[in-house]
């Protein structure tokens, strides 16, 4: 009996986290996309496996070049989450593709940010659409 009520408290205490969803897949098992990758530049894009090639080195915003099997992509990192939401709703206005985290930002083809979200997770968001006008102009 004393071997059984431990054992029965393990497997309830399971239970109780697997309905409350905090299994031990955490996010990924329940959407198949990790968490959101955290870190400087340089560690986002060995997450990524990539070698950035930095374009801008700055307090407020990183800027990196980076290339892996899926693309080509630009990534970017920022100090605060208001200058990347200001840095995000001014780029939207040129269109785009966009994998964002706290923090960071990865723009680049669809295919190309959709691989790399499964590595990265993050959220994506689409720029504004410059195709050709709905009315014949």
């Amino acid at each position: 009996m004393r071997l059984i009520r431990p054992m029965l408290a393990v497997a309830l205490a399971l239970a109780v986290l697997a309905l409350a969803g905090c299994g031990f897949g955490g996010e990924r098992e329940r959407t198949g996309v990790p968490e959101a990758a955290e870190g400087s530049l340089e560690q986002l894009a060995a997450e990524a496996r990539c070698e950035p090639d930095i374009q801008t080195d700055a307090d407020e915003i990183r800027q990196a070049i980076c290339r892996t099997g899926d693309g080509r992509f630009v990534l970017a990192t920022f100090a605060t989450d208001r200058g990347q939401r200001e840095w995000i709703n001014g780029a939207k206005d040129y269109g785009g593709h966009y994998l964002v985290g706290r923090k960071w930002v990865a723009v680049g083809e669809p295919e190309v940010v959709t691989a790399l979200r499964g590595t990265l997770g993050g959220t994506l968001e689409e720029g504004k659409d410059h195709g050709a006008s709905h009315d014949g102009h």
